[in-house]
């Protein structure tokens, strides 16, 4: 079983940066795969960054890449999402998600946050 806790989130004017972070429970964090999804209102979920288990390998959605960038810190258990440059259609819930294997989590991840709130203000 994991635990996922985001933080972070806020209001940011366009152009600027945040870091979101997601700490995990469970001894086994470090074997999953861990990703970032965000939803509008309105909108569907979807896929924003994901890192595997040793950090090696990493993907981003095409409307962020270049932009944001995953990391994970295996002796905090934890993963951050770095946001740069941000947007006002980068306002989204912002939902942490853990999946056994970096295939999966894209599409079906194990384990979801709560989520935090990003406000980008043009």
């Amino acid at each position: 079983q994991v635990q996922l806790v985001e933080s972070g989130g806020g209001l940011v004017q366009a152009g600027g940066s945040l870091r979101l972070s997601c700490a995990a429970s469970g001894r086994t964090f470090n074997s999953y795969a861990m990703g970032w999804f965000r939803q509008a209102p309105g909108k569907e979920r979807e896929f924003v960054a994901a890192i595997s288990w040793n950090g090696v390998s990493s993907s981003y959605g095409n409307s962020v890449a270049g932009r944001f960038t995953i990391s994970r810190d295996t002796a905090k258990n934890t993963v951050y999402l770095q946001m740069n440059s941000l947007k006002p259609e980068d306002t989204a819930g912002y939902y942490c998600a853990a999946a056994g294997n970096f295939v999966n989590i894209r599409t079906i991840p194990d384990y979801w946050g709560q989520g935090t709130q990003v406000t980008v203000s043009s």
